[in-house]
């Protein structure tokens, strides 16, 4: 996607003071019989009101972990090591299970990454979308109304009739759009999308973004998209998370990271993106190199192995966040003012 799209997206959409989620200092391990993984590691950042937030990186840089964090639905060997998610004078890094349930459904909803995998095989979809609304008062005849209006409004054809198939005899475009639809069925501040669109082709892949985008501006809610696809990312988001090694190494505005990155891994995934070449080739350029061992997390720059701007500082010094721009930071020595002077 071209970064004019991003720039669009990001000139309409309004400031906004207060957070709706702020993460801060968020580490969570995962207990292995192979020792401990340190998967996320002091991530701090903010979910802002009523716009979308994209993260992005490769697989198994911490990017479902962390969306996962915030809907309590870490695995059981996972703990939060450090840390809190903040959201309404709540912490979520520490809530119980029941203070979860209550929560859960209501104020966050999830929309995952294989529609068929997220619906009950075995149960109609009307049962499922009436299920949901248990919380709800009103009889069956009214959520029932209320489900066919939520299809009607991810643009699912003859709705009232899709109530009573079975997720299988959908189309994967339709079950995920079923998704959706349950996800904001409870009109939820905060939907967390996970790789929403892995399992569908191209064109049902815009079209699920772009009904996202429009769902997000009709009912005014935070969207984190998670995703590893820098197009969709640039089309759907205001603002963008880039991790790596279960931190996060860059951050801002869409307009200002896809123009002008300054981190050396954001750099290298566009430099990967099969998006930008304009011929048909077999070769597509990679990273080298591999992620690091989270159970030994390097001391200096995760990313200094793979990384050909490197120098002695990265091995030895873990690098902040440095401020590099106007709403952009990024973790990397080079944009350290230190270093111009040098």
């Amino acid at each position: 996607m071209a970064p004019s799209a991003a720039t669009h997206r990001a000139e309409e959409t309004p400031q906004t003071a207060d957070p709706l989620v702020s993460i801060e200092g968020l580490s969570v391990d995962f207990d292995t019989p192979r020792g401990t993984i340190h998967a996320l590691r002091d991530i701090s950042l903010e979910v802002p009101k009523g716009k979308v937030l994209g993260l992005v990186g490769e697989s198994g840089c911490g990017k479902s972990t962390l969306a996962y964090s915030m809907i309590g639905l870490l695995a059981e060997n996972a703990k939060v090591a450090g840390g809190a998610i903040r959201m309404s004078g709540q912490d979520l890094a520490h809530l119980g299970p029941k203070a979860w349930r209550d929560l859960r459904g209501r104020r966050i909803s999830m929309i995952f990454q294989d529609p068929m995998t997220s619906l009950n095989p075995v149960t109609t979809i009307g049962k499922q979308m009436i299920d949901i609304q248990y919380r709800e008062p009103g009889s069956r005849a009214e959520k029932r109304a209320r489900a066919i209006e939520f299809l009607e409004q991810v643009q699912l054809p003859d709705a009232a009739a899709k109530l009573d198939v079975y997720p299988h005899q959908l189309s994967g475009g339709m079950r995920q759009r079923v998704c959706i639809a349950m996800a904001l069925l409870t009109r939820p501040d905060l939907l967390i999308a996970d790789e929403p669109t892995t399992a569908l082709d191209a064109t049902l892949e815009m079209q699920i973004v772009t009904l996202l985008r429009e769902l997000q501006e009709k009912f005014g809610c935070s969207v984190l998209f998670v995703s590893h696809h820098l197009g969709t990312v640039a089309e759907l988001c205001d603002e963008v998370a880039v991790m790596y090694a279960g931190e996060v190494v860059e951050r801002g505005a869409v307009r200002e990271v896809f123009h002008t990155p300054r981190h050396p891994y954001t750099q290298a995934l566009f430099d990967c993106d099969p998006a930008r070449f304009r011929q048909a080739t077999r070769q597509l350029p990679t990273i080298p190199g591999t992620l690091p061992d989270l159970r030994q997390p390097p001391a200096g720059c995760a990313f200094r192995a793979r990384c050909t701007k490197a120098f002695a500082r990265c091995a030895a010094e873990h690098p902040p966040l440095y401020t590099a721009g106007p709403g952009q930071v990024a973790r990397c020595h080079l944009n350290d003012p230190a270093e111009d002077a040098a």
